[in-house]
């Protein structure tokens, strides 16, 4: 059976490639980010004990690896479940179609499993060399601030890439069991029929998890709300990690939390753009699972930046009014916190544009099929000029309430009000940045995708 699966894998493979481009790019960062943590707690262990215990300023080495990295690496796993689900969930037909032709659902887990290990071992080099090439530039650049003994340095231990590399293919492996069980579980022709038309809900499992998950930040926001005042850093980890957590219960209940507001957009926006906005407001509310899926990636950079950013802004006001100076003021700490940010937003930014033009290649046929009953190029690129307007209003909404209900219990902390201080001017620029990875992420994959024989993608014609 070894023959027929690696053909059905590759075939998939390269009847996809932007989705699995995508995967590879997800993984790529997560094994990077395991490996540059990895490495920074390895120089630190490794070292001689003189080296190990010279005087520091900061927390050290090994405190900035853990607590910057319990982030980073969550956010990047994150990233690779979302990509994952997003590919295996556009091979729903044809893995089902394979069940209607006497696949059992052994073989069609064996594909899948043969096309995740196929992509994490392709990512698995490029990955870990850039982690460890990131690890010694971080390691350098908290020498230089005299946030790290000088006398440091990255051994060549191979086994923080091997930690990166089994971390990456049992969270992708886990993902994609949990994704094909879907497909595998029901007879083969609902599988189909699923697959086709799109499911017909939320499933109660993920509904199930999506509420537990959500009660899970709840409790980590409320833990934040009552540290006492002397206890900010604590506060605003737990703040930092409580949006995180939100925005994983965002992406499990996607389908119902992205189609209240998409409902409440789509009504103006019929009556400003009424042809183009009556079509891309129908193809949002009538497809829930895509619009969750283009708007999960856009709401986690909305809602971590505008965490962080806001945290920041609260912190700085509050030692303002009182003189005290803590590692979220302190000049080397907010170097550190600027740097976690910024790899945050390359991960967020990195799935939103993976998705969005996966998501948008995936939809020739549609487009395709609207062409051979009147459409213009034209007017299909004026509706998804709307659609990708709609879906990144959609997800800064829903960032914008992870945002605010993070930053709200890091301010009760800090503050004793659940007001928090918003830097205008950044969150402008959170917001203005979704809006370039997204509309010319749609509108551009659109360009090529609405391009060619209407005829020939009809027929089956993929990217």
């Amino acid at each position: 059976m070894s023959g027929p699966v690696t053909a059905l894998s590759v075939g998939q493979i390269r009847r996809r490639p932007a989705a699995f481009a995508g995967l590879a790019a997800a993984l790529f960062l997560a094994m990077a980010a395991v490996t540059l943590f990895g490495s920074l707690v390895a120089a630190q262990v490794t070292a001689p004990g003189g080296v190990a215990r010279a005087p520091v300023a900061g927390p050290g080495v090994l405190v900035i690896a853990a607590a910057f990295g319990e982030i980073a690496v969550l956010v990047a796993l994150f990233v690779v479940v979302n990509a994952l689900g997003f590919t295996l969930r556009q091979q729903h037909r044809d893995l089902a179609l394979l069940r209607t032709v006497a696949a059992t659902p052994r073989q069609v887990r064996r594909v899948v499993r043969a096309q995740v290990l196929a992509t994490v071992l392709l990512a698995a080099v490029p990955g870990c060399a850039a982690g460890s090439l990131a690890a010694r530039a971080f390691l350098a650049a908290l020498q230089r601030r005299g946030m790290a003994a000088p006398g440091l340095h990255v051994p060549g231990t191979p086994v923080p890439m091997l930690i990166a590399l089994v971390v990456a293919l049992l969270v992708a492996l886990a993902a994609a069991a949990a994704v094909t069980r879907r497909i595998t579980r029901p007879a083969p022709a609902v599988a189909l029929t699923e697959g086709t038309g799109g499911p017909r809900g939320t499933g109660v499992l993920r509904l199930s998890a999506g509420v537990v998950v959500l009660a899970g930040g709840v409790l980590l926001l409320r833990l934040a709300a009552t540290r006492p005042a002397g206890e900010l850093d604590k506060a605003g980890q737990a703040s930092l990690l409580g949006s995180l957590v939100l925005s994983v219960a965002v992406a499990l209940l996607g389908p119902l939390a992205a189609r209240v507001p998409a409902a409440l957009l789509g009504l103006p926006v019929r009556a400003l753009v009424p042809r183009a906005g009556w079509l891309a407001d129908a193809n949002l509310r009538g497809y829930a699972a895509r619009l969750s899926s283009a708007v999960v990636p856009v709401a986690l950079l909305v809602g971590l930046s505008g965490t962080m950013l806001i945290m920041t802004s609260t912190a700085e006001r509050v030692a303002r009014a009182t003189g005290a100076e803590t590692s979220v003021t302190k000049a080397s700490d907010i170097w550190l916190r600027q740097a976690e940010l910024g790899l945050l937003v390359c991960f967020a930014a990195v799935s939103t544009v993976n998705t969005l033009v996966a998501l948008t290649a995936d939809r020739r046929r549609e487009f395709a099929l609207l062409r051979l009953v009147g459409a213009t190029r034209r007017q299909l690129l004026r509706m998804l000029s709307v659609e990708a307007l709609l879906t990144t209003a959609v997800g800064v909404l829903l960032g914008s309430a992870v945002a605010a209900a993070a930053s709200g219990a890091f301010s009760w902390a800090v503050r004793g009000s659940a007001v928090p201080v918003v830097p205008g001017t950044g969150c402008a620029w959170v917001v203005l940045g979704a809006v370039v990875l997204t509309v010319p992420g749609i509108v551009g994959t659109g360009v090529w995708a609405t391009g060619g024989s209407a005829v020939e993608s009809v027929g089956g014609a993929r990217m």
